[in-house]
């Protein structure tokens, strides 16, 4: 696979078909991620998490849409539990307090858009 411009051999190449789901596996006990697009207005990042993993609660500058590509996660946005199975997605607000785990592995896309 080649890389990007940028030179990050990790992004996907351009211009091809890619199966998104297995460009990150799972690891027992753990939470794997991989950018695969990196740039100044945003990136683009695979997460693999085990079951009972998680994110804890934090905020971010920008905007995020996870996107739940397999399994089942719970993703909490200000104090308010989303159930998101493989296919749904939450907005997670900038500057909004959110957290994410698994209820059972799953995998997910997550783009986060930066904006001034």
């Amino acid at each position: 696979m080649s890389s990007q411009p940028s030179g990050n051999k990790r992004e996907i190449a351009a211009a091809e078909v890619i199966s998104l789901i297995d460009l990150v596996n799972y690891q027992e006990g753990a939470v794997v991620s991989r950018t695969i697009v990196h740039r100044p207005t945003g990136t683009v990042t695979l997460f693999a998490f085990d079951e009972g993993q998680g994110l804890s609660e934090h905020t971010a500058p920008f905007d995020a849409l996870a996107h739940v590509l397999e399994g089942e996660a719970e993703i909490t946005v200000s104090g308010k539990p989303l159930p998101t199975k493989a296919g749904g997605a939450v907005l997670m607000p900038a500057q909004q307090p959110h957290a994410l785990k698994a209820v059972t592995r799953f995998k997910m896309l997550l783009t986060m858009i930066r904006s001034a």
